[in-house]
């Protein structure tokens, strides 16, 4: 039968053209790749469609793995809160900022900019325990799960609640109050690990 010949001899010649395309394509990265063509220099943005890109493996990926963290019920607890300002103070103003506080030399530098946390959160308590914990790759973002136990990490997710609602006054108030300074508060875990405690690891998400 001639037409349904000439049909499948149609069909061979798309799927081969298919093929052909997406090997090209593959090639083409590749040489492009390998030639330096794409600047990775912090001070020169992405293109849009890299930075969407991006952006959207990172929010899906921290979404799909937050969603079994068990967020701890005590997180408007007033003493849990004025930790985590000690702990965001020592750790994390230094990119994200604070209330009345002018952008740092590193803040300045970093591409993609870390968010400037004071002026709200869109992450879940979840998500930001994840973030905070694991850092992002490629950010500038730290993964403080590796060497800080989790109750220290939900004091900070605790704080991150309360900072879009802080003058520049009630944060230094705030920081002031904590009740242990971060060093002093690392010291304690690493006598803690040095008596052979377990780390406290409240509201941790399920290990793989």
């Amino acid at each position: 039968m001639p037409g349904l010949t000439t049909s499948r001899i149609a069909r061979h010649w798309l799927i081969a053209a298919l093929v052909g395309g997406a090997l090209l394509a593959v090639i083409g990265a590749a040489l492009a790749i390998y030639a330096g063509l794409y600047i990775v220099a912090a001070d020169v943005p992405h293109t849009q469609p890299v930075f969407l890109l991006l952006e959207t493996v990172r929010d899906r990926s921290i979404a799909v793995r937050a969603a079994d963290v068990v967020v701890p019920a005590d997180l408007t607890d007033p003493g849990r809160i004025a930790s985590g300002a000690g702990q965001y103070a020592e750790m994390c103003s230094g990119c994200h900022l604070a209330p009345g506080m002018k952008r740092t030399e590193i803040s300045r530098g970093l591409y993609p900019r870390a968010p400037q946390l004071r002026r709200g959160s869109r992450p879940t308590p979840a998500e930001d325990f994840w973030v905070v914990k694991h850092g992002v790759k490629m950010t500038g973002m730290a993964a403080w799960g590796v060497t800080h136990n989790d109750e220290i990490l939900w004091d900070v997710v605790a704080f991150l609640r309360k900072l879009p609602d802080l003058t520049a006054d009630q944060y230094q108030a705030l920081v002031k109050s904590a009740p242990k300074t971060h060093d002093e508060t690392m010291q304690d875990m690493e006598t803690d690990e040095s008596h052979g405690a377990q780390p406290h690891d409240h509201g941790a998400e399920p290990r793989d």
